[in-house]
C-alpha cells in the first residue's frame, strides 16, 4: 500500500466507522454486527500502525462512545469519563498487550503481572452513582463525557438496587452493561409482533431502546438485566485490586460476572478465553469476547489512558462470521471531498442477528478485482479486512455484463478522475458539485463538528435548493429568513425558534470543533485538537500553515514537531489556505463566529506550557509513562533539545542531549526531582 492509498483508506474508514457508530449507538439500528464493526476498526489500526504520520484527527482510535441522540432525555456530564476498550483478535495480540504493560511499567522479567479476565457482555453501558449507599443518578455512556439521564428507567431493573448493602464509600459510581436475555428478547418481539410494531434486530438493540425511553413505564414493561464490570468516581476505594473491588461490588448487592477470575500468566488468560468461548453458545445472553484488566490498582493509575481507552485493559474479541447474498444493485455515492464510492445494495441477509443490506465496494479497482456485477452471488466477510465487505464473488465465472464505473460525477456531470498515486476516483467539479457542497454543510453541522440541532440532511437539502445555504457562514445568516422559513411546509413557530436558537448558541464555538468542521482533508477531530493545543487560535494556525506552504522551513518544522502531524497534514493545511475560495469562506465565517482561544484542561503544575525533554535511562518508569505524565501536566514532551526546550530530565547514561542542554543554559533535573513535580501538581 502506498502512502496515498493509506491516506485515502484512513479517510474512508473514519467516515464509515462514524456512520456505523451513529446507527448503533444513537439510532439503535445497526447495519452490521459487532464483528464486522471490529474488523473496520482493526483495519484502521493496522494502517495507522504502518503509517503513523497519517493518523487523522477524526481517527476512530481516538473516539470514545457516540453522539447523544436527539431524544427528550436530559443530558448528564460524567464526573469521570467513560472510556471504551482497545481490542485484540489473536493470542499474539494478547501476549503483546501483556508485554506492552510490562514495558510501560518497566517491570523486570521475574515480576508477577496478574490480570483479571471476564466475559464481555453485549449491552448498553450504564453508570450508577451511589451517594451514602443510595442510588441518586443513572446515565448512559453517550460520548464518554456526556450521557443521558436514565435514573427513572433503571428503577425498574431488578438487578440494580436502590440501596447498597453494608458499608460503602460516601460516593461510588458502579459501571456495567444493561442487557436482555435471549428468552426475554424473544418474548418482547412476540409482543411487538402481536401489536404490529417493528421487531428489534437483536437483544442489544432491544435493551438500548428499552432503557432510553422518555416514558419509564415502557422500560418497566420490558425485562432488563444489569452486570457490573467496573467503576467511575469514588470517594475512596474499598480494595487495592480490580478483583477485590469487584468482589465488594458483588457483596453490596450488584451482580458481577460469575466468570470473573484472576490470571497470573498470559497462558491462563488465553485459557480462560477458550473456556468462555466454549460456553458461549449455551449462555442465555450475548457476549462478544473476554476483557482483561491489570489487577493492581496502583499500576492501573500509573498506566493511565490514551485518547479513548485505558492502557491497562484489553478486550479479546471472538471470531466473526460470513454470509452469502445477492447483489441487487450498485450505487455510486459522492462524498464531501468528491470521492466516488461504489456501494453494493444487497438482498437482506441475517448475520449475527443483524440484517445487512449494504456493503462498500471501496473503489473502482476493487470492483474490477472482484468482478462484481448486479445479480452476482457474493460472500460477505465477518472478520479480517474492511467489513461489511464483499470478499468473494461466487458468480464471477458466469456470463454477465461488467459494471461500468462512471467516468463522470453522477451528481453534477463533471469529469471523474483518479489523481496520480491515488486509487480513489473523484469528481472534479469541486464546489459546483451539489453533492460536495451539501455534504460539506452536513459535515459542518454534524454532532462531532459544530453540533447544530435541527439542520439535518433534509433541511440542508431544502435550504440549499432555495439558495439560502451556499457556505457555512450562511447558516448564521438564516435568522434574516425567519419569515421565509415559517412559510415553508412543516415549519412552525416553535421549530423555527429552536433552529435559530441552536444556531445562535454556536456563535462562540470551540476552536478545535470549528477547524474540524471546515472539512480540511486529513484534519480530523484529534488532529484539530493537537494543532490548537499547540497554537491556541485559528489565525495563528493559519499564519503558520501559510508560511510553511510558502517554503518557510522553520514554520514547517514547527508544525511537524506536533505529535500526530505529518507531511500529509501540513500539505493539506497549506493547500486549503492557498485556495482563494477557501480563504473567502474562512474570512466570511469568522465574520459570523468568534471562537475563543483553545484551552486544554490539565493539572496545575510548574511545567505547564513548557517543553520537556527526557534523556538517559529512567529507572522508576518507562519513557512512555514519563511523556504521558508531562502531557497530563500541560507540558509538551519533545524528542530533541533545542533553544525552545525549557527543561531536561536526565537519567543515567544521558549523553549528547545533556551536553546540548548545558551549552544552551537549559535547566536540568533528575528523575527524583521530576517525580516531586508530578506529585505536587494540582
Amino acid at each position: 500500500m502506498t502512502e496515498a492509498e493509506a491516506a485515502n483508506e484512513l479517510m474512508r474508514l473514519a467516515r464509515q466507522i462514524a456512520h456505523h457508530d451513529h446507527l448503533y449507538h444513537t439510532l439503535d439500528t445497526p447495519e452490521i454486527d459487532d464483528a464486522a464493526y471490529d474488523a473496520l476498526v482493526r483495519r484502521n489500526a493496522e494502517i495507522e500502525a504502518q503509517f503513523p504520520h497519517l493518523i487523522r484527527a477524526d481517527s476512530p482510535a481516538n473516539k470514545v462512545g457516540h453522539d447523544i441522540s436527539a431524544t427528550p432525555l436530559s443530558k448528564v456530564r460524567h464526573e469521570m469519563r467513560m472510556m471504551s476498550l482497545d481490542n485484540a483478535f489473536t493470542d499474539d495480540e494478547v501476549a503483546e498487550f501483556a508485554a506492552r504493560v510490562r514495558r510501560f511499567l518497566a517491570l523486570p522479567p521475574e515480576a508477577e503481572l496478574v490480570m483479571t479476565a471476564e466475559d464481555k457482555i453485549d449491552g448498553l453501558s450504564c453508570s450508577l452513582r451511589y451517594e451514602a449507599g443510595r442510588l441518586v443518578r443513572a446515565a448512559t455512556r453517550g460520548d464518554g463525557q456526556v450521557g443521558e439521564d436514565v435514573t427513572a428507567n433503571v428503577a425498574h431493573i431488578a438487578d440494580i438496587p436502590q440501596i447498597l448493602h453494608g458499608a460503602v464509600p460516601d460516593v461510588f459510581e458502579i459501571r456495567g452493561e444493561v442487557y436482555m436475555t435471549h428468552a426475554d428478547f424473544a418474548a418482547l418481539n412476540a409482543v411487538q409482533e402481536g401489536k404490529g410494531d417493528k421487531l428489534f434486530a437483536n437483544p442489544r438493540n432491544a435493551a438500548a431502546g428499552s432503557l432510553r425511553q422518555k416514558d419509564a413505564a415502557v422500560t418497566a414493561s420490558r425485562r432488563l438485566r444489569f452486570l457490573a464490570h467496573g467503576w467511575g468516581a469514588a470517594s475512596e476505594m474499598p480494595a487495592d485490586t480490580q478483583f477485590g473491588v469487584m468482589q465488594k461490588i458483588g457483596a453490596w448487592g450488584v451482580p458481577v460476572s460469575p466468570l470473573l477470575v484472576r490470571c497470573e500468566t498470559t497462558e491462563a488468560m488465553i485459557g480462560h478465553y477458550r473456556a468462555i468461548q466454549a460456553q458461549r453458545a449455551g449462555l442465555d445472553f450475548d457476549i462478544d469476547g473476554v476483557v482483561y484488566k491489570v489487577d493492581r490498582l496502583d499500576w492501573q493509575g500509573r498506566l493511565g489512558f490514551v485518547a479513548k481507552s485505558p492502557r491497562w485493559a484489553m478486550a479479546h474479541k471472538f471470531p466473526a462470521e460470513r454470509a452469502q447474498t445477492v447483489v441487487e444493485a450498485i450505487a455510486v455515492q459522492v462524498g464531501r471531498t468528491g470521492k466516488l464510492t461504489p456501494v453494493a445494495r444487497l438482498a437482506p441477509v441475517l448475520v449475527g442477528g443483524v440484517t445487512v443490506t449494504n456493503a462498500t465496494l471501496h473503489n473502482r479497482d476493487e470492483i474490477a478485482r472482484l468482478g462484481v456485477r448486479v445479480g452476482d452471488r457474493v460472500v460477505l466477510q465477518r472478520a479480517g479486512d474492511v467489513i461489511p465487505q464483499v470478499v468473494e464473488n461466487l458468480s464471477r465465472e458466469l456470463p454477465g455484463t461488467p459494471f461500468a464505473f462512471p467516468a463522470h460525477c453522477p451528481e453534477c456531470g463533471s469529469e471523474a478522475v483518479a489523481e496520480e498515486g491515488e486509487v480513489d476516483v473523484r469528481c472534479t467539479g469541486g464546489l459546483i458539485c451539489p453533492a460536495q457542497r451539501t455534504e460539506r454543510l452536513r459535515h459542518f453541522v454534524s454532532r462531532t463538528a459544530l453540533d447544530i440541532e435541527g439542520l439535518g440532511e433534509k433541511t440542508i437539502g431544502e435550504f440549499f435548493a432555495l439558495g439560502w445555504l451556499e457556505s457555512p457562514a450562511d447558516i448564521f445568516r438564516l435568522k434574516t429568513r425567519r419569515a421565509e422559513i415559517l412559510g415553508r411546509e412543516g415549519w412552525k413557530d416553535k421549530s423555527v425558534e429552536n433552529l435559530l436558537t441552536a444556531i445562535e448558541a454556536r456563535r462562540t464555538p470551540d476552536a478545535a470543533r470549528l477547524l474540524f468542521a471546515l472539512g480540511i482533508r486529513h484534519v480530523g477531530q484529534v488532529t484539530a485538537r493537537d494543532l490548537l493545543k499547540r497554537f491556541s487560535t485559528l489565525p495563528a494556525l493559519r499564519d503558520l500553515a501559510t508560511r510553511a506552504y510558502g517554503g518557510d522551513a522553520d514554520a514547517r518544522a514547527e508544525l511537524l514537531a506536533i505529535d500526530g502531524v505529518g507531511p500529509v497534514v501540513v500539505e493539506a493545511l497549506g493547500e486549503f489556505f492557498h485556495e482563494p475560495h477557501n480563504r473567502a469562506v474562512w474570512d466570511d465565517l469568522l465574520g459570523e463566529v468568534a471562537p475563543p482561544p483553545f484551552v486544554v484542561e490539565t493539572r496545575a503544575s510548574v511545567v505547564a506550557g513548557k517543553t520537556v525533554v527526557f534523556t538517559g535511562k529512567l529507572e522508576t518508569m518507562s519513557r512512555d509513562e514519563a511523556k504521558a505524565q508531562a502531557e497530563a501536566l500541560g507540558a509538551r514532551a519533545a524528542g530533541s533539545v533545542s533553544a525552545k526546550t525549557d527543561l531536561v530530565v536526565a537519567g543515567p547514561g544521558a549523553g549528547s542531549k545533556l551536553k546540548q542542554a548545558a551549552a544552551l543554559g537549559i535547566d536540568v533535573i533528575d528523575e527524583a526531582q521530576w517525580a516531586d513535580i508530578v506529585r505536587n501538581a494540582g
